[in-house]
């Protein structure tokens, strides 16, 4: 398989409106230095929606060249109209990211036929591999198997992000597609399930704020101790369920500002946590000894 293993949703940093260059950097090199296996930039972790072309394109950037070949660049290009997909996964391969994350188009809710030929059309004009991404919770619209195991045909389209929270769906969908066609777990309450079921990875958001952990539990699965990996799944439920005590990347972004380690500033829509939130966030990121 092209890419496997603990793979971060990373955050964007802001700083008084911007992108905060220095400090998605810092995380960049912070990620790879504590095992993760890949950076994904400009997700929905990354608030990739509140985005300029021009922040898209330098996020990309920077992450590709922190990383400088030591681990691989997944960049988000998704949209609900398929001309800008296109236009966002040129930027990627421009940048010099390793493949596009695709999520299905939102607000629209396109047929399975629709999904099917808007994958399809990105996939023949931009010369990136490409990770199909289903999240029906933020989308309202869920790709299945049966769409998945059709695109999985087509040479560049290597693998889906599985965030449906299904895992009858996940495991047909493995069983749909051929074996190197990787499935990562999108849900980190599921991810050791996922690889049990023969998933390649997770695209964490927990690895945010405990990258050695969510590593640790890939790792002793791929290297054929699921009774560890299990064990040490469990140990992390607690973090898991707390990255979604608000909308993500809320909980994330502020734990990584209460580790000193971005600025906490989100972009409107979404808003800083509320106090109650705060006050049990901290407490957890306590008892994992992250603060």
């Amino acid at each position: 398989m092209m890419f496997k293993g603990s793979m971060t949703a990373i955050v964007t940093p802001f700083k008084d409106g911007r992108v905060d260059e220095k400090a998605l950097r810092r995380l960049v090199d912070w990620q790879i230095a504590s095992g993760t296996d890949a950076i994904v930039v400009c997700g929905t972790t990354g608030e990739a929606a509140t985005l300029t072309y021009d922040e898209h394109f330098a996020v990309i950037d920077a992450a590709v060249e922190e990383s400088a070949g030591r681990v691989p660049v997944l960049a988000g290009a998704g949209s609900n109209a398929t001309a800008n997909a296109i236009k966002l996964g040129r930027q990627a391969k421009e940048a010099g990211a390793d493949a596009q994350l695709q999520v299905t188009p939102y607000y629209n809710k396109p047929t399975q036929e629709g999904l099917y030929q808007h994958f399809r059309a990105i996939a023949e004009v931009v010369d990136l591999p490409m990770i199909l991404y289903n999240v029906p919770g933020r989308t309202s619209v869920n790709l299945l198997p049966e769409t998945t195991a059709r695109l999985s045909n087509i040479d560049s389209i290597v693998g889906i992000k599985e965030a449906s929270g299904d895992l009858g769906q996940v495991r047909e969908a493995i069983a749909k597609t051929p074996d190197d066609f990787a499935l990562y777990s999108g849900d980190d309450a599921m991810n050791f399930d996922i690889y049990k079921a023969g998933g390649a990875g997770a695209i964490s958001v927990t690895a945010n704020v405990s990258p050695e952990r969510v590593s640790a539990i890939w790792d002793a699965h791929d290297g054929g101790d699921d009774d560890e990996a299990e064990r040490l799944h469990k140990e992390l439920a607690k973090l898991n369920k707390a990255m979604f005590i608000e909308t993500n990347p809320i909980p994330a972004k502020t734990s990584l500002a209460v580790m000193g380690r971005i600025q906490e500033e989100f972009r409107l829509p979404l808003t800083p946590i509320s106090e109650g939130n705060r006050r049990e966030l901290k407490d957890v990121l306590k008892e994992y000894g992250l603060i």
